[in-house]
């Protein structure tokens, strides 16, 4: 669900490559090819989303890639805590309000939406629980040159 899809152009100014997101205008990456500047895209992907959470901002979804759309996949755990943040903002729900009814500290909260934090994904599983939302799994073939 959180596979966003990309725009990769060569640089005019120098040798390498540049990647931007029309669903994240924060993102900005570059590399020397076409995988180097997908793979910092993918990282660069993960931190402008934090930003999204720090300025307590619901979380985009992606818009449909075109065919041969170059995409960058969230990891499974980034990708549950971007659940988990948006259904709290569909709620109108705060990180205090989240920890009072899951019954921890709200330094816990802090590190369950930190999208860099190392999570246990059933503490993610069990707070999306509390809101409404299952989480589910999907596994597929990965495509190539689609991040």
């Amino acid at each position: 669900m959180y596979d966003f899809p990309v725009v990769v152009t060569q640089a005019k100014s120098h040798a390498g490559v540049w990647v931007v997101c029309p669903d994240v205008p924060e993102l900005n990456s570059s590399g020397d090819t076409d995988e180097e500047a997908l793979e910092q895209a993918r990282d660069g992907l993960i931190r402008s989303l934090s930003l999204y959470i720090d300025n307590r901002r619901p979380i985009p979804v992606p818009s449909e890639p075109e065919p041969g759309q170059p995409v960058i996949h969230l990891p499974a755990l980034v990708a549950a805590k971007v659940a988990l943040w948006n259904a709290m903002q569909g709620r109108g729900m705060r990180k205090a309000d989240l920890a009072r009814l899951l019954g921890c500290s709200q330094a816990q909260v802090d590190r369950m939406l930190d999208l860099t934090h190392s999570s246990k994904l059933e503490r993610i599983e069990y707070a999306l629980r509390l809101l409404g939302k299952r989480l589910g799994v999907v596994v597929a073939d990965k495509e190539f040159n689609k991040g």
